[in-house]
Order: structure tokens, then C-alpha cells, then sequence
């Protein structure tokens, strides 16, 4: 007789991770909590409430005490479903309204009393790619597909084939704001609807061509918005998931809704109380992109951002990270000296490895954001050698990088900002994942790898002795070498002084044998 204790003895186990993506909307909160096995991502576990706190974002783009504590009140939730998760293991994303709000840092701050893991602004286009991974990897499709998703503050759009978004855009559009825009006091009449899906157009005018004319051959929809309007499309219809919504049973559904007359008056089984709430502002959104964009037919997919980021997640892991073809991307687009780039990231990451430990370094974006500043440090260099250091900033700071957030993004442009010529302390912004400390330290690092390889030749840095204190770094050089170069040794010198506004101190010692005197 089997034992019920040994049955699965004999089962061979895999190797598991678990993994939870929390995604801060403008309209809901949503928690997803995975486990990757054998490459692939199964969901174990959901949190979805309405918080709408796009609500709470006024004309000056303050956000609300009131829209502030419904969100942190959300965050408590979630934190008792996080219990035991390690800090890699967990991301959360935020979206339109923090990115937009001008006090999002007091809302950020606040979180870090209630959940130990950083909370990342992402920009319009790295969402709208994200959109594109959650729903590439759970629906299939022979040829280009067109996924559109309709937040609380913004709607964005993607094309891909695959796996691979060929054009991401983010609009300022959202069922929270448009319904607060144009159905503030409730009633659902033609002229509302008129007035709404004509600001929606002329949002789409940025992008309504381009779309069109990459094309594809499916579109689909995903937010909880569209799910919403693609049910109440089909509710007379015998399977009706199985039948694309149309401009046609749009227009029927908002001829509906002003027979209604007020939002109070929605009385559909399959509408809740919160999204009742905002549906108007979504619908007009929808048929407006209909028109713009001349979709004959749109069906529905449940996955969304917080799947994505699930994706993204595994395929870091699996060494697939989407930040390596955007770095790629940008070396090809401004022709990078590729042979200088990763002798100057070889040097980088040698000195990072000795100081890690000392000058805490280990969080997990520190050695990946120095490593593609390194790379990247000279993308300036088709505007204007003079100045390299700006123009790289600027392009860093401001062209699209899906696999980064807009925090990692800036401090990418911080890095490679200050990695030559004079410090001002007084143009180093703040973060609210990194700390200034050790910013100003990856500035350091990447400084002295730029330096160390100014004559840009293979096998030019010699095998460096390093020893690291608090606030300080010595580098011993071989004997002799340093005395053969009195150019470098002079901007070692003067680098010395540079590291004085970074609260550091550089010594050099030029002669191993210095160190370690012979003993007699």
C-alpha cells in the first residue's frame, strides 16, 4: 500500500521562483503574484481595488491628500500579500498620475514606511511596451497586432509582431480624466459625447497616421475599461466574446447610455459600482480611437502591465533583458566606438567589484545602471566632441528606452553627465530610489574607468591595486608606468580635485613598490 508521505518521492522538482508585480494605476491597483517554473509564468494569486486616483489630480497637477491615503490604505493591503517576498523577487510599477503629479515624491516617500521594496515611474512608452509583453505572451496572432489599453490617466498604443512592440506612443487620456472632464456632473447627454470624442481625436492626431500606416491585422483590447465595454457590446449577443466589438455597437452602447441620461442610471448586471463611475469617459475614448484610427473590429485580452512586468521579470532571469537591445539600439543609432565602450566598462566594473562591499554598492541596479553608462557614455559624440558629456545626458535623458524606468533613466543621464570635466553638486538631482551617496560614488567609478582609458587603445590600463576605505580610493600603478605618462598622471591629479565635490578622496601611488617597500 502507497504511503500518502512518500507518494512524490520519487518527483523530480524544478526550480521555482516566486514573483509578485504590483501596478499603481490611475484607476485600480492591481497585484499579481507568479511563480516561474521551467521558463514559464503561472499566477497564483490577485488584488484588485479601485482607488481612482486620478481623482485626485488637479489642474496644477498637485495630487490630493485624500487621493494620497486611498492609495496608501491600498498599499497596506497589498503589503500583508508581499509578506516574505525578497526584495528582488517583487516590482512595482507606477503609471499616468504619478508620473504627472508634482508631489508624487510625498506619495512615494509615505509607501516606504508601508512597503520595503522601491516604487518605479514608469514613462508612457516603456508602460505601452509592457502592455505589449503581457499580451504577446498570452495571445497569439500571424502577423502585426495592434493592442490598445485605456487607463485612468492615459491610453496607450502599441504594434507588434511576436514578441517584439514595433511603435509604442502614450497619449494623456484616461477613462478617470475624461469622465472628470466631461461628465463631471453625471449627465450622459450628445453633446458631452460629442465634445469628449473630438478632444480624444485630436489627441490621436500625433499618431493616427503612423499607426495606419504600419497597419495589422488583428487589434486588441485590455484594461479593465475595455473589458467593461466589450461585454456591455455583447450582452444580447449568444457567445458574444467570440464577436470583435465594433464602432457600430459603440455608438449603439453610448446611444444607450444618453437614453439613460445620468451615470447613476447605468443599470447593466455585468457593470460594477466602480467602473459605473467612470465608463463614460472610457467609451468616448474608445469610439474616438475607433474613428482615428479606422479599427474595423476589436477583441479582448486580460492580460495587461502588471503581466508584462511578470514577463519581464522571467526573462531577466533567464538573461534575456530588454535593456541589452535598447543599449544596442542607441550604440548603432549614434555610432558608439564600441571597442572604447566596453574598454571603458571592463575598467569600470574592475574598480566596482573592489568597492562594492565598502561603499554598500550591492543594490541591484547599482553594477547594471554603471555598467550601461559605461556603454553609452559617448552617444553624444555624433553631435559635438565638445561638450560630449551634455549632449549624451540629453539623449539619455530624453529618447525612449524601453527596459528602463524614468528614475533609471535619469540616472543614467546623471552618470554619464559628470563623467568628464568640472562637478557642480548643484545640477546633481535627487532620486528617489538611489541615494545621493552613492550616486555621487558611481560618478566616481565611471570618471576614473573614462580617464583610465583616454588613449582608447586595447591593453593600455595596466593591472591596478586598489584599496578602498569610507570615503576613500587609492590606486597603485606598476612601476615605472605612471612615470612614462605624465599626461595621465597630470589629469589623475586634477581628477583628484575633481573628486573633492563628490565628498571623495582619490590618492595615487605610482609605484607598486612604494606600497611595499623591500624589506632589508
Amino acid at each position: 500500500m502507497i504511503q500518502h508521505e512518500s507518494v512524490f518521492n520519487d518527483v523530480e522538482t524544478r526550480e521555482v521562483s516566486k514573483v509578485a508585480a504590483l501596478d499603481i494605476g490611475s484607476n485600480s491597483f492591481h497585484l499579481v503574484v507568479a511563480r516561474i517554473v521551467a521558463g514559464s509564468v503561472q499566477i497564483l494569486h490577485r488584488v484588485k481595488q479601485k482607488v481612482r486616483l486620478a481623482e485626485g489630480l488637479n489642474e496644477d497637477d498637485i495630487l490630493s491628500e485624500e487621493a494620497m491615503e486611498r492609495g496608501l490604505a491600498m498599499l497596506k493591503v497589498v503589503a500583508e500579500s508581499l509578506k516574505g517576498f525578497e526584495p528582488d523577487s517583487v516590482r512595482i510599477v507606477a503609471t499616468h498620475t504619478l508620473r504627472r503629479a508634482r508631489n508624487a515624491r510625498d506619495f512615494i516617500n509615505a509607501a516606504k514606511d508601508i512597503l520595503p521594496y522601491p516604487i518605479e515611474v514608469i514613462s508612457g512608452v516603456e508602460e505601452a511596451r509592457l502592455i505589449y509583453s503581457g499580451v504577446a505572451h498570452t495571445n497569439h496572432a500571424d502577423g502585426q497586432q495592434l493592442v490598445v489599453d485605456i487607463g485612468g490617466g492615459s491610453t496607450e498604443f502599441v504594434i507588434g509582431e511576436g514578441f517584439t512592440p514595433l511603435l509604442c506612443r502614450s497619449l494623456q487620456m484616461g477613462c478617470v480624466s475624461y469622465t472628470k472632464r466631461f461628465f463631471s456632473d453625471g449627465e450622459l447627454k450628445a453633446k458631452a459625447f460629442d465634445r469628449a470624442i473630438t478632444a480624444a481625436q485630436q489627441e490621436l492626431e500625433l499618431i493616427d497616421n503612423k499607426y495606419r500606416r504600419l497597419g495589422w491585422v488583428q487589434c486588441i483590447g485590455t484594461s479593465g475599461t475595455i473589458r467593461s465595454l466589450f461585454t456591455l457590446c455583447q450582452q444580447d449577443r449568444p457567445n458574444g466574446h467570440d464577436i470583435p466589438v465594433t464602432l457600430k455597437s459603440l455608438r449603439n452602447l453610448m446611444k444607450q447610455f444618453i437614453s439613460a441620461g445620468h451615470i447613476d442610471k447605468l443599470s447593466y448586471p455585468d457593470l460594477s459600482e466602480d467602473r459605473r463611475v467612470v465608463i463614460a469617459g472610457g467609451l468616448a475614448i474608445l469610439i474616438a480611437v475607433f474613428k482615428a484610427l479606422e479599427i474595423e473590429g476589436l477583441v479582448y485580452s486580460p492580460a495587461a502591465l502588471r503581466e508584462g512586468v511578470l514577463y519581464q521579470m522571467e526573462d531577466e532571469l533567464h538573461h534575456a533583458d530588454i535593456r541589452g537591445r535598447t543599449a544596442s539600439s542607441l550604440a548603432t543609432r549614434y555610432d558608439v566606438d564600441t571597442s572604447q565602450a566596453t574598454m571603458v566598462l571592463n575598467t569600470t566594473l574592475t574598480l566596482f567589484r573592489e568597492v562594492e562591499k565598502v561603499w554598500k554598492l550591492k543594490g541591484r541596479d547599482f553594477k547594471s545602471m554603471l555598467g550601461w553608462a559605461a556603454l553609452l557614455h559617448e552617444v553624444g559624440m555624433q553631435i559635438n566632441s565638445r561638450g560630449i558629456q551634455k549632449h549624451s545626458a540629453y539623449i539619455l535623458g530624453n529618447t525612449d528606452m524601453p527596459g528602463f524606468t524614468q528614475e533609471q533613466q535619469l540616472l543614467l543621464a546623471t552618470l554619464v553627465r559628470f563623467h568628464r570635466k568640472k562637478i557642480r553638486i548643484n545640477e546633481l538631482p535627487s532620486f528617489n530610489l538611489f541615494d545621493d551617496l552613492a550616486v555621487k560614488r558611481l560618478i566616481a567609478l565611471l570618471r576614473l574607468g573614462v580617464l583610465l582609458n583616454i588613449k582608447r587603445q586595447e591593453g593600455f590600463v595596466p593591472e591596478l591595486l586598489v584599496n578602498v576605505e569610507k570615503s576613500e580610493l587609492t590606486i597603485t600603478f606598476p612601476e615605472g608606468w605612471l612615470d612614462e605618462k605624465p599626461i595621465i598622471s597630470a589629469d589623475l591629479l586634477r581628477e583628484s580635485h575633481y573628486w573633492k565635490a563628490l565628498d571623495l578622496k582619490l590618492s595615487i601611488v605610482p609605484n607598486i613598490e612604494q606600497l611595499h617597500p623591500a624589506v632589508e
